[in-house]
């Protein structure tokens, strides 16, 4: 009876310790540059980081099979663009919830509304890798996206 008393005891203890945060997912220097350039951005559980620079509208947001229609600019933190798809008549088209992006832009993508646009900080981690993508993305490179939602075709 003793026995269980303490170990009750002891696991309301280990209950009651408050969560840990979470290590951050940005190098020294990346985060302080990062917090430079943007102090207002919301961090997420997972290390990501955004701005909702335009708000969207209506209550649907993407789910797993939807294919979503987006404009975005890629680049790397020092401005270097990677990647971009900016003409409205021909978005970039993805699935969202298939394995075909990055997490970062999964979490993203799944919080945000149609023409609403966000720009993410998106910390190796959840981007490319300890691996990059060469030649165009370095490796453990934290990558700076600014993604506009145009359309949701729901599947």
């Amino acid at each position: 009876m003793r026995n269980v008393f303490w170990a009750v005891l002891t696991l309301a203890m280990v209950c009651a310790q408050p969560a840990r945060a979470q290590r951050e997912k940005l190098s020294w220097d990346d985060r302080v540059a990062v917090e430079k350039a943007w102090p207002n951005a919301i961090k997420s559980s997972t290390g990501l980081r955004y701005l909702v620079l335009k708000e969207g509208t209506g209550d649907a947001r993407p789910e797993a099979g939807d294919l979503v229609s987006v404009l975005y600019q890629g680049r790397l933190l020092n401005g270097n663009v990677f990647g971009e798809s900016l003409d409205r008549a021909k978005p970039f088209k993805i699935r969202v919830g298939r394995d075909e992006l990055i997490a970062a832009w999964e979490e993203a993508l799944k919080q945000m509304r149609v023409g609403e646009k966000r720009l993410i900080v998106v910390p190796y981690e959840l981007g490319y890798g300890t691996r990059g993508d060469p030649p165009r993305i370095p490796r453990r490179a934290t990558l700076v996206f600014e993604i506009e939602i145009l359309g949701i075709r729901k599947e």
